[in-house]
């Protein structure tokens, strides 16, 4: 059994600043890797960066949002950020700060 964590505070307000509809997805995606376990999710609702880091992929009416994550021991996913993309390419600094935030996680 898989367990979704937040990093923290901060990643919570994150995911209360994303429109209703892209905070469902997150929602039912974590309900998925948590009842499926992450082995068996794949694209389009997961996808790999780099480093250990992960996203979760949001879309909605709204736009588009990602949940970046790390994996970490026994069986979590632990979400270090949570922003709404704005560009087709995923910003640089958004991923280093989610690399920065996964040096916390124990």
């Amino acid at each position: 059994m898989w367990k979704i964590e937040l990093l923290d505070d901060e990643v919570l307000r994150e995911l209360n600043t994303l429109p209703a509809d892209q905070r469902a997805k997150f929602t039912r995606i974590a309900d998925i890797i948590q009842n499926h376990g992450l082995e068996n999710v794949r694209e389009p609702y997961v996808k790999h960066l780099e480093q250990g880091l992960w996203e979760i992929r949001m879309k909605g009416r709204d736009g588009i949002s990602r949940a970046f994550y790390v994996i970490a021991r026994p069986r979590r996913v632990v979400v270090v950020r949570i922003f709404r993309k704005k560009t087709q390419k995923t910003p640089r600094r958004e991923i280093l700060l989610a690399l920065e935030r996964a040096k916390e996680i124990r």
